[in-house]
This record gives structure tokens, sequence and C-alpha cells, in this order.
């Protein structure tokens, strides 16, 4: 049995989703960052009228309470992701951080370069997820997961298919689309294309050049879509 394109690949020391040690996990798709919530509203101060205080009832004779029924514990859910298939060269899985169902189809680079050359070393990985998250409404998300180093501050990377080129917003080590608008678009793209290139600059200035294999994709996808419906 061909063994899944996650255990060929080193684990992230990355920022994950999940709250167990790195090193005992899977890779899992990261969440977009949230737009920060404005602070929920202080209560009104009380009147400062106040009741009178009703006349206590005269105490019933206490009864023991019969004792509750135990019941078994629920299982916990599952953190770490489970294989779904493998389709060319994109796995898909399934996993529930957190009790939420979550699942993606995840590739690593056909190849890796850089600019000035020779600026990797085997601490360095890349990652890229399109990833469902039926309880957030959430589906097809792309997103690049880097390990070994980070994206240089306020810089865009972008995500090359044929002619078609998708500016992707960094954070650390995540990477977006900027224009959520043209996700589909992005994804459609990606679903009938034989490669994309990915390029981002990290916090030493390195342009970072990953070249994807689509191939597999479109069938990883629908594997994803029937098990997070």
């Amino acid at each position: 049995m061909i063994p899944s394109l996650l255990s060929r690949c080193a684990p992230l020391t990355a920022l994950l989703l999940l709250a167990a040690p790195v090193q005992a996990q899977t890779p899992v798709a990261p969440a977009k960052p949230a737009a920060a919530k404005p602070a929920a509203p202080k209560p009104a101060a009380a009147s400062a009228a106040k009741p009178a205080p009703a006349k206590p009832a005269a105490p019933a004779a206490a009864k023991p309470a019969a004792p509750a029924a135990a019941k078994p514990a629920a299982p916990a859910a599952s953190t770490q992701p489970s294989l779904l298939g493998q389709f060319g060269d994109w796995d898909a899985y399934a996993a529930a951080p957190g009790g939420k169902k979550l699942c993606f189809a995840l590739a690593k680079p056909a190849s890796s370069t850089t600019n000035p050359p020779n600026r990797r070393n085997d601490s360095m990985t890349t990652f890229i997820f399109v990833s469902s998250r039926p309880g957030e409404k959430v589906k097809d998300e792309v997103s690049i997961l880097i390990g070994g180093y980070a994206f240089k501050p306020a810089t865009d990377a972008s995500a090359q298919i044929g002619t078609a080129s998708f500016p992707m917003y960094t954070q650390k080590d995540g990477a977006w689309i900027k224009n959520a608008a043209e996700e589909a678009r992005f994804v459609d793209a990606m679903r009938k294309g034989a490669d994309m290139t990915v390029k981002g600059t990290t916090d030493k200035g390195t342009e970072m050049i990953d070249k994807f294999s689509l191939k597999g994709l479109d069938q990883a996808l629908a594997r994803v879509a029937q098990e997070c419906k």
C-alpha cells in the first residue's frame, strides 16, 4: 500500500489548529484569521429603588434527593486527521478538532527553489490545503501553511495557474486568497489546471518558489465534499 502524503512528510514546526504537541499531530488546515469583534455593551446600572423583601415561606420538610443515574462519558472527538483517500498527488482527510467537522485536500510541492538560490533547508516545509468546515459554512477555502520560517510582514504571496494569477495575503506562517470573491474562480482554476506556482517572501527577504502538481485535486475535493456535506 502506498503511504499517505502526510506519512512521507516531516511534521510541521508551525502553528497548527490542534492543541496537542506538533510532533504528535498531522498538519491541519489553518483557519482564516477572523476580523476583530466589537466589545459587548455594558449592562445599564440597576435602578436605585429596591423592592421590599418578600416574606419567607415556612420551610418545607427536606426530602432526600434521588441519586442521579450515572451517564457514560461522551467519546472525545477525533483530533488526529484520518485519511479518506489518495488521489494522484493529493490526499483527502477528515478530522474533528474541538468537535467541529473539518475536511481537506492536501498536497506538498513537487519542487521548491529560492531566489537567491540554495537558501532552503530541510527544516523548511510548505503545504497547501483546500478545506471545508460545514459548521462555519466554509467550503473549499484555499490556504498555505509553512514551517521553519515565516512570511515577511506586510508582503503578499501569489499563486499562478497558467496565465491566471491570484494574490494571497500572508500572516506569519499562513497565506489566504486576498480577494475572497475570487476564491471560487481560484479553486475552479486549480481543478482544471496541471500545476500551480506559489511565490512568497520570507522574513529574511528570500523569495520562496513552490510548484504544486494539481493532478488528482478534482477527485480529492469530490471526496471532501462527500464527507463534509
